[in-house]
């Protein structure tokens, strides 16, 4: 599905909305007013919706958003705001989920037309809210790197990979958004934030006070329950993530790497370094006058490219390496057996540096000699003492430990007996921090690492289990909902 079909279904299920409603309240007249009621009620409904059955997905979304807002106000006069923006990436889910109920219950309250001028001021602010960050998104753009954002007389040209955040995360992975899209939207939804809060007095209202209230505290609840439900106890109940329970993994990448493969550049964008003059020139131009074009005074600002016959997803970055440097995805996805993959993106634990006491001897070497044609170098210990040395030390959550000792690695045991092959894959760990894990669960299996967004993108859970076969993606498990034991075929 596309936005603009989306758009389409809303406005038409909006307009049937609109009429039932003028047939039901005689002499209605404000009927602009009760189409936009409708219409973002039931926009905002769904796209919470649709992200309420991720809320994890949404709260890594904001992670994004607040670690590049912390770098961008650091280095200006608004500096104080930057230590704010860790602390908003602590209670991420809590902001996700929060989030999301609003979103819903405020389209809810838009179509009862529920206390209006509350819900037109708070439809506004949200609206707001996020067109900063969909502004943020696409304008991100035009700042290149090592630029801060507020450094407008440094901004360039457009260009995709100059993006902080790559995209908005409005509707979930249900529908990706062009950022470009996606903060116009938000321009124009802010044209009837406006109207409401100008002219709520002219909004609808559906059903008693005391109902519309009841109806909008019970949808609160069962919403938060909802959000929870997709996080905190289980995996999403609709997965629009690439890698879904029956996806073929292997036949997937291979397909968006040779779709990646037969890309062709079809043009040239150019920049001059000292009129910043921009020219787009055809492929075969800029390659016939390539003299006209020295490297001194143009530079290339982007390849035009052909887009791929398939649109490539995470599925494409797939690699998972070991700790001597090989990537072992292919063995993964190639295994005709069962494989598990124990996905850990973040392990849970502090770090600290220690100083220790380690043995430190000097040695002293004399000569001694045998003969007048010849001397023998004699080395001896000539002081035995200790000197202090920094090292690393973890200190592992226990209930993160416990997770996997009481339950992955009886699931292992269990699997392993019965030939199939483990992998455990971790974000951000190796070396040092991987050994000192393995050891305080008592690991069974080999543990290499991965990128920590590939592996959020993976399965919503830290840990979680997947079941691949011949590629394909099996079973996928929360660590809540974890079995002890699996028959396999």
């Amino acid at each position: 599905m596309t936005i603009l079909t989306l758009i389409l279904y809303i406005a038409v299920a909006a307009a049937i909305l609109t009429g039932i409603i003028g047939l039901l309240k005689k002499g209605h007249k404000h009927w602009l007013m009760t189409f936009l009621q409708n219409f973002t009620g039931i926009l905002f409904i769904i796209s919470g919706l649709v992200k309420a059955v991720d809320p994890m997905g949404t709260a890594f979304k904001m992670e994004q958003y607040f670690t590049e807002f912390e770098y961008t106000f650091a280095d200006t006069a608004m500096s104080f705001m930057a230590p704010l923006f860790p602390f908003l990436s602590s209670i991420s889910l809590v902001f996700s989920v929060t989030m999301i109920v609003l979103e819903i219950v405020l389209g809810l309250m838009l179509v009862l037309g529920h206390r209006p001028k509350l819900t037109s001021w708070a439809f506004l602010l949200l609206v707001i809210f996020f067109t900063i960050l969909t502004g943020f998104t696409f304008l991100t753009g035009y700042v290149p790197s090592g630029v801060n954002f507020f450094q407008f007389s440094e901004w360039g040209p457009y260009t995709e990979t100059n993006m902080r955040v790559t995209d908005c995360g409005c509707f979930g992975d249900f529908i990706k958004l062009v950022p470009k899209i996606s903060f116009f939207k938000d321009l124009v939804l802010l044209m009837p934030a406006l109207y409401f809060v100008f002219r709520h007095k002219d909004m609808h209202q559906l059903l008693s006070p005391k109902a519309r209230s009841i109806t909008i505290w019970v949808a609160t609840a069962l919403l938060i329950f909802f959000c929870l439900r997709n996080f905190y106890w289980g995996l999403p109940v609709v997965d629009f993530r690439p890698f879904a329970v029956g996806t073929d993994l292997y036949q997937k990448k291979t397909a968006e790497e040779e779709a990646a493969a037969s890309v062709t550049i079809t043009g040239w964008k150019l920049q001059n370094k000292k009129t910043g003059e921009v020219k787009v020139l055809a492929n075969d131009e800029y390659m016939k006058n390539l003299a006209s074009y020295p490297k001194e005074e143009w530079g290339v600002v982007e390849q035009i490219k052909t887009k791929p016959a398939i649109e490539a997803t995470k599925v494409s970055e797939f690699s998972i390496i070991s700790p001597d440097g090989f990537d072992v995805a292919e063995d993964i996805l190639t295994d005709s057996g069962h494989v598990f993959l124990i996905v850990a993106y973040k392990l849970d634990g502090i770090a600290e540096i220690q100083e220790i006491m380690v043995p430190d001897t000097t040695w002293q070497t004399d000569t001694v000699t045998v003969s007048p044609d010849s001397v023998m170098v004699v080395k001896s210990i000539k002081q035995i003492g200790t000197r202090k040395e920094s090292k690393e030390v973890f200190a592992w959550d226990k209930g993160y430990v416990e997770d996997y000792t009481g339950k992955v690695n009886i699931l292992m045991d269990n699997v392993m007996k019965q030939g199939a092959k483990v992998y455990a894959a971790a974000g951000g760990a190796g070396g040092e921090k991987l050994e000192s894990f393995k050891a305080a669960i008592g690991s069974k299996y080999d543990w290499y690492e991965a990128d920590d967004i590939l592996l959020k993108t993976i399965i919503r859970s830290n840990p979680g289990v997947v079941h691949i076969q011949g590629g394909k993606v099996i079973e996928m498990w929360h660590i809540r909902s974890l079995p002890q034991s699996v028959t396999l075929n």
